[in-house]
């Protein structure tokens, strides 16, 4: 690879220095304060890197995964000449070995396996993770354009003037500049009082009487990349180590990571000139997929799960050389997004995970630019480490395939609609690509699901989004033992038997899951006049207070359901939805009944209010191009869709008639007579008590804080779900055998009982229904797993969400 320089020239590295240019890192030898200064309006209060005792390998030349393309120059400063960065220094890092502190989320290697797990422990036997600079070597004694005497410097194109891990990258705008008193020299022994190395005193010379000690450090003026704050950061040496890569000092994608700090909104990200690293090279990489993990304090294990489904989908697609689209340079067409909500949130364990595998590192990010607030900080760079999950721990290896990483960590915390707007109006809109893939942190898609995903958009034309199945994680079936769990398994599978593929065959998807779902980003585009899917999306952000109603608050709970209603219905298109069942995404469901409630409070709230608004606004089909069949077919499949949302708004009626009708028929004298009617009055003012009490229990909204009424609710529930149940059996079984002997057996005489053919069409409309679809989906193993938990919880569901 050619010389790359992606700082522009006048901040790249230069084997031959000139000592008359003033930006030359040697021409600065001030001495720095040993005490950290930080200003809290203005440097962020991020954990410095540590270092280990061991010296560092000597980085590995280009490899066989070495980028061929290059970066156009861009004028933007090479943190190697900004105090605390880390550049490669390998004459130093290779002789000197340096002082160490532990580091509680430092890098462990595991038995010489070349595998990393990070572990809060400390490590103190292993190889240091950064290099920390060592003792100034004899060399070339400089002058400064001011005059001041420097520390004699080595000529190393990789030398760093200044750089002490312990203090901030960059410096606040309110420092001091160089005192002009002060005499600076080299120190003489380790041992010296850090105010003889200040003034630049001796153990053989004479200290002057003690006085206050004034402080001085170097201000360091960043070159602005349009006006922006871009840095091309190396990253640690031991990462580089690594993988392959450029040799210095050529530079290219593994070498750095690149940083940016975002001062506008999200609309205006494009408009203020900020760019993302794809369209920086020569030939500027098209992004066919664009996918965004979202996540707000998830801990690693949940993050790794994710990132580890993502990269096999990656290496899958590379292994398509046969495709058109994909091969062996797939992951160039690809960009997978992480945007953390919050950076006072988000998991330390977490960020540590992300620094492992150099997308992300400490002390960089700053929280003001020319005066205007940080909205978010971008972090830029293509990895070829892979993670590895084992027994909860999280392990960090090198890779099969390189994987272009953006990390966009929120300074504040604005919820997952406004990181939503981060990756379609801010880096969609720079990169531009084909298909969107959303995923929640914590969702693990299947080896090749993202690749079904897309290939169902590009088999369709007009599809403008898709979703896959979505399962609950059973860790091998041993999350069954919880009859929540297995309540939740039986209820998704279902849905994914039954909802998805009617509503995919008539094109129009209620609700494409944000945990694991794909768009058209074409498809999302307002029009001219700002009107459009993505406009009416992040509407709900917008609104607070007063600024919007009880309807409009609600329905903006489940704004991915009005996302997919504007797309089906946009104005003079055609576009549609699809469901797609190979696509699989395993995803963690509560396990504790108040996070349960709390979890379908939040989904049925913005559900139903969301279907209101597709029926309301039902007319806007016709301002489509779909064809008349296809309009047709919405017709029919909104007419079901309000059938639907009848029922469940009159479900609590209906569960407490058939209770009502079951419990009184079992007190008849052919059946329980006076045992029965006993039961029956029991249980009808238990049930209204109980009711009553759901109702009160509701007003409040904690379910953590009530657990323990919520649980004796539902174990009422659950005994009342048996007993009828067992009403239901018992009464088939002696109108059979009471018809039998009136009349002999005969389905047509069976089917004249009035009450015999009430239980039986109604419990074959439901139970026979749901074996004989999940036999034809040949996925029949959760009516034998589920199905009883799942009918013992069925009043709970009516009840207590409903």
């Amino acid at each position: 690879m050619s010389g790359y320089n992606p700082l522009g020239g006048g901040y790249g590295h230069n084997l031959h220095p000139d000592e008359t240019d003033p930006n030359n890192p040697f021409m600065d030898p001030r001495s720095r304060s040993p005490e950290r200064y930080h200003s809290p309006s203005y440097q962020l209060d991020d954990r410095p890197y540590v270092h280990e005792d061991a010296p560092l390998e000597i980085p590995v030349g280009p490899g066989p995964f070495a980028s061929t393309d290059r970066l156009q120059p861009q004028p933007t400063y090479s943190v190697e000449n900004i105090p605390g960065s880390y550049g490669h220094a390998e004459a130093y890092e290779d002789v000197h070995q340096h002082a160490y502190t532990p580091n509680p989320f430092q890098q462990t290697e595991m038995h010489g396996t070349g595998e990393y797990s990070l572990t809060p422990q400390y490590e103190h036997t292993q190889d240091h993770l950064y290099a920390q600079p060592p003792t100034p070597l004899p060399g070339v004694h400089v002058q400064d354009h001011a005059g001041f005497a420097g520390f004699e410097q080595p000529q190393h194109p990789y030398y760093q003037d200044d750089a002490d891990h312990m203090r901030p990258m960059l410096q606040s705008d309110t420092a001091y500049g160089p005192n002009p008193d002060d005499v600076g020299g080299p120190p003489q022994d380790a041992s010296q009082d850090i105010g003889d190395i200040e003034g630049g005193y001796s153990d053989a010379q004479q200290r002057p009487a003690a006085a206050p000690i004034r402080r001085w450090k170097t201000v360091k003026e960043v070159q602005l990349f349009n006006g922006n704050l871009v840095l091309d950061c190396p990253i640690p040496p031991r990462l580089l180590n690594q993988v392959a890569h450029a040799q210095p000092p050529e530079r290219d994608e593994f070498t750095h990571m690149r940083y940016s700090a975002a001062t506008c909104d999200p609309s205006e990200f494009y408009d203020k000139r900020f760019t993302l690293r794809q369209r920086l090279f020569a030939k500027p990489r098209h992004t066919e997929l664009f996918i965004v993990i979202t996540m707000y304090n998830e801990e690693d294990e949940l993050f790794a799960r994710t990132m580890i489904g993502v990269i096999k989908n990656i290496e899958y697609m590379n292994s398509r050389t046969s495709s058109k689209t994909w091969g062996k340079e797939a992951w160039k067409k690809i960009v997978v997004c992480v945007v953390s909500d919050g950076r006072a949130k988000i998991n330390p364990r977490t960020r540590a995970v992300l620094a492992a595998m150099g997308v992300y590192q400490d002390g960089i990010a700053k929280q003001q630019v020319n005066g205007e607030d940080v909205t978010a900080h971008i972090y830029e760079y293509t990895t070829q480490m892979t993670l590895e999950l084992k027994k909860g721990i999280v392990s960090v290896k090198k890779g099969s395939t390189p994987v272009q990483m953006l990390f966009c960590l929120k300074e504040k915390n604005q919820k997952k609609i406004n990181s939503h707007r981060w990756f379609f109006q801010a880096f969609g809109e720079v990169l531009d690509p084909n298909i969107c893939v959303l995923i929640d942190a914590g969702t693990r898609p299947g080896k090749s699901s993202i690749y079904d995903l897309w290939k169902a958009f590009d088999r369709e034309p007009m599809c403008a989004g898709a979703c896959g199945e979505i399962k609950a994680l059973l860790d091998h079936g041993k999350a069954l033992v919880n009859p929540l769990v297995a309540a939740q398994n039986f209820e998704y599978k279902m849905s994914n038997i039954l909802d998805k593929p009617l509503e995919s065959a008539f094109g129009f998807i209620s609700v494409l899951p944000g945990a694991f779902s794909a768009y058209r980003y074409v498809a999302l585009q307002n029009d001219k006049t700002g009107q459009g899917p993505l406009e009416k999306y992040f509407a709900g952000e917008k609104m607070h207070g007063a600024n919007a109603g009880i309807f409009t608050a609600n329905m903006y709970l489940a704004e991915d359901r009005i996302l997919c209603f504007e797309l089906v219905a946009k104005r003079n298109c055609s576009w549609i939805l699809q469901y797609v069942k190979s696509a699989t995404g395993e995803t963690d469901v509560p396990t504790e009944m108040a996070d349960f409630i709390l979890q379908r409070r939040r989904w049925l709230n913005g559900s139903f209010f969301a279907a209101v608004y597709g029926l309301a606004h039902f007319y806007q089909i016709w301002r489509s191009h779909h064809s008349a069949v296809r309009k047709a077919a919405f017709v029919i499949e909104f007419i079901y869709q309000a059938i639907n949302m009848l029922f469940a708004w009159f479900a609590i009626g209906n569960f407490f008639l058939v209770f009502r009708i079951l419990t009184v028929s079992l007190s008849g004298d052919d059946l329980l007579g006076t045992a029965g009617f006993i039961l029956a009055v029991i249980f009808e003012w238990a049930y209204i008590a109980i009711l009553v009490t759901c109702f009160v229990l509701a007003l409040g909204n904690r379910p953590q804080g009530s657990n323990r009424f919520y649980m004796t609710q539902v174990y009422f529930w659950a005994i009342l779900m048996s007993y009828l149940l067992f009403a239901s059996i018992f009464i088939t079984v002696k109108s059979v055998q009471q018809q039998v002997s009136e009349n002999g057996f005969s389905f047509a005489q069976l089917f004249t009982n009035k009450l015999f053919r009430t239980l039986i069409v109604s419990m074959c409309s439901t139970w026979l229904l749901y074996l004989i679809s999940s036999i034809l989906f040949f996925d029949p193993w959760h009516m034998f797993t589920c199905f009883l938990q799942y009918l013992l919880l069925t009043p709970t569901y009516i009840n207590i969400l409903n």
